[in-house]
């Protein structure tokens, strides 16, 4: 299909060398500019975490830990199940390790992204306070540097929407659910192509399902969220760390193959290190969203009067989603060797690492927690995206991108994982783009400010 060789070709070209020095090595160059400030505050950032220092005086809309919360919900989540697939079956084990780098550097890309969005929050026409890149654009650079806000708004409505998510669940339930059992056996014809029957009724059962919790709003969210979060991490964790300690003398092989592929790329680029390096870039991007900018729409509307603070919670997000959970997902899919015993992709490829290690009833665990996984996600982006269409096109209007929203789950549902997987892909590339330059530029108001903050902490 022709548009579908052209977002392929678009992923492709956007994610080259140029985004990975500016995501790289901006956040490299972050982290040596804040002089590690963020690696040192970590029991800090988790006594704010816990509320020692909520207020309800403050401006915002959910404390310290729901903003968390509903940034994780759209971060640990398929982008760590599929997403780790995807990127051995791309990029061979050495991925992982550069995932494990973009997380490292992405601790203070996240750091000073959500500083920034408290520093520089806008209000709307009801006087409650939003933030995210397209506000630190607004309100830190102004007017000349618009372009850029529009830019990352205009590209958020396509990279929020749900179809990786819901394409993703719905393969696994397919795949779990459906054809073991013998149905799936019916498809509609439109157009050229044909769409598989049960994928369109599970597209629609979601499409109730999301929409009950997203038309309450930002509150509805983070409260679902900040519920679901914890329990879904604690699950996934205490499985595959028991796929693991089944396979105990497998581990310290498993990480020396990440680590010596990382290098050579020889296990499925031919030696192409630099092929390797983009694929746990674009996957680490997808994981952990440092440099994005979804995150600091989370984040900005948090309720707090200090943006320092606000940063150290944010920094958190790539320690659990990337180098915890994505690491317990690439240990399982790579102690199985269904990574180079299958051709299975995406979450039918960490599927058949959980049957493998737990035989009859392995697909139904990792079918429980893509369910927790899929769903936080879908919640958390729906909110991303119709504050890009506020930003756009009024507050008013905001509810009208929920509708728009709803609709693509069952599009999600049904059209193949490649073409949707390179349209996220290459929304995102195109948003970290405006969020990375403004952050840049303004990071010597974030030193600032943090050198004031941990002053008076201190």
């Amino acid at each position: 299909m022709l548009l579908g060789n052209v977002i392929v070709d678009f992923a492709n070209w956007i994610w080259g060398y140029p985004l990975l020095i500016l995501l790289l090595g901006g956040g490299l160059s972050l982290t040596l500019y804040s002089e590690f400030v963020p690696f040192k505050y970590f029991g800090h950032a988790i006594n704010v975490l816990r509320g020692k220092y909520d207020s309800a005086d403050e401006k915002g809309e959910i404390n310290h830990y729901q903003a968390l919360s509903t940034q994780l919900a759209s971060t640990v989540g398929m982008g760590n199940i599929a997403g780790v697939a995807i990127a051995i079956t791309t990029g061979g084990p050495g991925a992982i390790f550069w995932m494990w780098m973009s997380a490292i550097v992405g601790i203070s890309t996240k750091f000073f992204t959500c500083t920034l969005a408290i520093m520089y929050r806008s209000k709307d026409e009801n006087g409650q306070v939003h933030g995210g890149p397209m506000h630190v654009i607004k309100e830190g650079l102004g007017k000349p540097w618009m372009p850029l806000a529009y830019l990352f708004c205009v590209m958020g409505l396509i990279g929020c929407l749900p179809i990786f998510q819901t394409n993703q669940l719905t393969q696994v339930i397919r795949d779990v659910l459906i054809l073991p059992n013998g149905l799936g056996t019916e498809f509609i014809t439109l157009g050229e192509n044909q769409y598989r029957l049960t994928d369109v009724y599970t597209g629609l059962i979601l499409t109730v399902f999301v929409s009950a919790v997203i038309f309450g709003g930002l509150k509805r969210i983070a409260n679902v969220a900040s519920k679901m979060v914890p329990l879904m991490i604690v699950i996934y964790f205490v499985v595959v760390v028991t796929i693991l300690v089944l396979n105990v003398t497998e581990v310290p092989k498993m990480l020396w193959v990440i680590i010596e592929d990382a290098f050579t790329g020889q296990a499925v680029m031919g030696g192409a290190l630099g092929a390797v390096i983009v694929a746990g870039a674009r996957r680490a991007a997808f994981s952990n969203e440092a440099g994005i900018g979804t995150a600091p729409i989370a984040h900005g509307a948090a309720k707090t009067d200090e943006p320092v603070r606000e940063g150290l919670v944010a920094m958190l997000g790539p320690t659990i989603d990337t180098l915890v959970v994505c690491t317990l997902t690439a240990l399982a899919i790579l102690i199985t060797n269904v990574w180079q015993t299958t051709d299975a992709v995406g979450v039918t490829l960490t599927s058949n690492a959980f049957e493998s290690a737990f035989p009859n009833y392995g697909n139904y665990i990792l079918l429980t927690c893509i369910v927790f996984f899929a769903a936080s996600s879908l919640f958390s982006y729906s909110w991303y995206g119709s504050r890009c269409f506020a930003f756009l096109f009024g507050e008013k209007n905001k509810h009208y991108y929920n509708y728009i929203y709803v609709a693509t789950i069952i599009v999600g549902a049904s059209v193949s994982l490649n073409t949707i997987f390179n349209l996220i892909d290459g929304s995102f590339a195109v948003m970290a783009i405006p969020t990375m330059i403004s952050t840049l530029i303004l990071a010597p108001k974030v030193k600032a400010e943090a050198n004031k903050y941990f002053a008076k902490y201190k």
